[in-house]
């Protein structure tokens, strides 16, 4: 399947970042090169030198304008760790031996490729681990419910519909011809920052199936592609978009974020690597794709005894980074990388300290 990739990857220019690179921390059995694989990725090389892989564009000493410039890494490819200059930076000896590289001279302006996830290019992080979250409708905010399109009939009296059958809906707009994907409303996420724990953040969504439509007006007729689960009438209706695959440089966000981990996918009280998880802050908060926080096990209650101050705990520990892929207003989803003990509902979430 073709992705739309924005590519902002590793651009290797002289220039160092804000950051300086004599302040990161260097792996105590650090390489003096790598040889790039198969299924490896950027956060996952740059780990092998760093302590904080997702400081890589800093080892990689790219300034703004750089890391607007799309550059490629394949397997064969040799990842090269250089102190010739007193600060450790990382160079890349590229492999002649690999045929679906790009050819000819690198072209350095920004700009949108479209390339096959298969051309064995190395993404920023693990992309089949979120790929089912990109396509798919997470979440729907509360304002926007009311307004999404209703699945109000089937042809027939029946009251479940799978694939192939014609099915009407109500509130619909577009053109004939356009898809959408059915969804059902489920859990509504609260927010657990709100003192009264009324603040609905928004819907977490059932993904159903995919639908055509075949004529518009005020009931819209459209046919079932394909169907996951049971579709009953008063399902929603959500237009399907292009998936897009944005392989971001990593980094702070602009802002300091404190939150919480409100849901999560692929697990029932406790998650690990490479597990998608929300977060109750997004872009009104300063959040973007990219954006990296790490999350907090929080404390537990310490037994007092005699004389001892009640309700003390245990202080917050650190248990992963969280690289932030989608983002809406008020939530962000996230993928979980470098777990170092099982993230629970309810852990902090925070910029990375200065």
């Amino acid at each position: 399947m073709r992705k739309t990739i924005i590519s902002l990857l590793l651009a290797i220019g002289a220039a160092a970042g804000s950051v300086q690179a004599d302040t990161l921390a260097l792996q105590n059995d650090v390489p003096d090169r790598y040889v790039v694989v198969k299924g490896d990725t950027l956060w996952g090389i740059s780990g092998k030198f760093l302590k904080q892989p997702w400081r890589w564009p800093e080892i990689w000493q790219m300034n703004k304008e750089e890391i607007k410039n799309p550059h490629w890494i394949y397997p064969g490819d040799v990842v090269v760790l250089d102190r010739s200059s007193g600060q450790p930076r990382l160079k890349l000896l590229k492999s002649d031996k690999v045929g679906n590289r790009p050819t000819g001279p690198v072209r350095l302006s920004p700009q949108v490729r479209i390339e096959d996830m298969a051309n064995g290019a190395v993404s920023s992080i693990p992309y089949g681990s979120i790929q089912p979250f990109l396509k798919r409708p997470l979440l729907i905010e509360p304002q926007e419910m009311d307004k999404a399109p209703r699945i109000a009939a089937g042809p027939d009296n029946r009251v479940v519909y799978a694939t192939g059958d014609k099915i009407y809906a109500t509130n619909l707009t577009g053109e004939v011809g356009d898809n959408w994907q059915v969804f059902h409303p489920s859990k509504a996420l609260i927010d657990p920052d709100d003192p009264d724990h009324k603040r609905v953040l928004g819907y977490e969504v059932k993904y159903l199936g995919e639908a055509r439509v075949e004529a518009v007006g005020e009931v819209s007729t459209m046919r079932l592609l394909s169907s996951a689960e049971e579709i009953v009438p008063g399902d929603r209706l959500v237009h399907t978009e292009e998936a897009t695959f944005v392989n971001y440089v990593p980094h702070a966000p602009a802002q300091g974020v404190k939150g919480r981990i409100v849901s999560a996918y692929g697990g029932i009280g406790e998650f690990g690597q490479y597990a998608t998880v929300v977060v109750n802050k997004g872009s009104l908060d300063g959040l973007d794709i990219g954006s990296v926080l790490f999350t907090y096990k929080q404390g537990r209650l310490i037994k007092t005894v005699d004389g001892e101050k009640e309700g003390l705990k245990t202080p917050p520990e650190k248990n992963a980074n969280l690289f932030i892929y989608r983002v809406f207003p008020s939530v962000s989803y996230g993928l979980l990388l470098d777990t170092t003990s099982p993230v629970n509902l309810g852990d902090e979430v925070r910029s990375p300290p200065n």
